[in-house]
């Protein structure tokens, strides 16, 4: 059926649900992204902000014995600034990665349209519906995935840690916080890769369903197209006056020939000749009611016409509008254009006339 969306949106139909806001996108990439990132800046994070702390805490019996305002703020400051130069590396990672998710998954739009009230989304019916459609059920059965795979890495990652939190009495401090947060950096990075092979089908499935809904009917990729590249129907009608004014400049300058080489009924080309340009140029040629056209107006304005078979069926074939005849071809016209002047000379140019024979009964091209 020809309502049935069955064919792949046009480049021009992807646009226009970009700016709608239909763009295949989920956000779970770009968070997924900088928990992984996470996992692998922060022990340099941790141990960077440790020394920057050891530093500042160095400092504090000094502003204790020497209860200065400048001091006490100078301290402050440096504190402020050490957190900003620990943290910095990871809050930019971080968000380049954020930026770089997004453009990965078509780039960074707002779509204004989704800022337009729409009433229909009060329509309880259509609540409903969102509900208890596919999209939500898929929504649902990801979040359970998410939850199962989270609490199997959790699982796995503390499992061999209890042991140890269950004798933290004997073991010195250092190593158990070290031990502590070595579990939750592989936790963090074990849950990012998983969840990063979960988002990844999450991407393909919104973006198979995104498709689906800007999915074209035949009727609108042919509506597209007449919009694009224009109605079929109009572009033969142009066409068609293009090529009436390029037949009625042809006819208007057909008065300036010298000679009009005939078929006699089947092709005429019209030759003009000025020795002081050149070869003899085809100023107007044409087949079928174009070559009757061209022998009325010929007879009108008393051009000769010179019936030669062979040589109109080679300029014909050969010449273009404007062209000069060929050179294989000048012996022929020449032939014509003598025989023309002899009839000027005697005061009978005009009408139809032939030859004993072809001018090209001789030549390649008759052959």
């Amino acid at each position: 059926m020809s309502a049935e969306k069955t064919e792949q949106p046009t480049p021009r139909k992807r646009r226009e649900a970009r700016r709608q806001g239909h763009v295949a996108r989920t956000p779970d990439v770009g968070a997924w992204l900088g928990m992984l990132a996470a996992s692998i800046l922060l022990p340099m994070t941790v141990r960077s902000a440790t020394d920057r702390a050891r530093g500042i805490l160095e400092r504090v019996p000094s502003v204790i014995e020497n209860p200065d305002v400048g001091v006490a703020l100078g301290l402050l400051r440096a504190a402020l600034t050490s957190v900003a130069i620990a943290v910095a590396p990871l809050a930019v990672a971080l968000m380049v990665l954020g930026i770089a998710a997004a453009g990965a998954q078509g780039g960074i739009h707002v779509a204004t349209k989704l800022f337009v009230p729409r009433f229909s989304r009060l329509n309880p019916l259509h609540g409903f519906k969102r509900i208890l459609g596919p999209r939500a059920w898929w929504e649902a059965a990801k979040a359970l995935l998410k939850t199962a795979v989270l609490a199997g890495v959790l699982y796995l990652t503390i499992k061999d840690l209890v042991p140890m939190l269950l004798g933290a009495g004997h073991i010195p401090l250092s190593m158990l916080l070290g031990a502590v947060g070595d579990a939750a950096v592989r936790l963090i990075r074990t849950a990012a890769i998983a969840g990063l092979a979960m988002a990844a089908a999450d991407y393909f499935v919104v973006r198979r369903r995104t498709m689906r809904q800007i999915r074209m009917t035949r009727h609108e990729v042919k509506e597209e197209y007449k919009r694009s590249e224009g109605d079929p129907l109009i572009k033969s009608q142009i066409r068609a006056r293009q090529l009436a004014m390029s037949r009625n400049r042809m006819i208007a300058a057909l008065p300036k020939a010298d000679v009009v080489v005939v078929n006699p009924t089947h092709v005429a080309v019209a030759l003009q000749y000025e020795p002081d340009k050149g070869a003899p140029r085809v100023i107007a040629k044409g087949a079928g009611a174009i070559a009757k056209r061209i022998r009325e107006v010929a007879t009108e304005h008393r051009i000769p016409l010179v019936e030669d078979v062979p040589l109109a069926r080679a300029l014909h074939a050969s010449c273009e509008l404007g062209d000069e005849i060929p050179p294989e071809l000048y012996g022929a016209v020449a032939k014509v254009l003598a025989f023309v002047m002899r009839l000027k000379a005697r005061g009978s140019a005009a009408g139809l006339h032939r030859f004993a024979e072809s001018t090209l009964s001789d030549s390649p091209v008759a052959r």
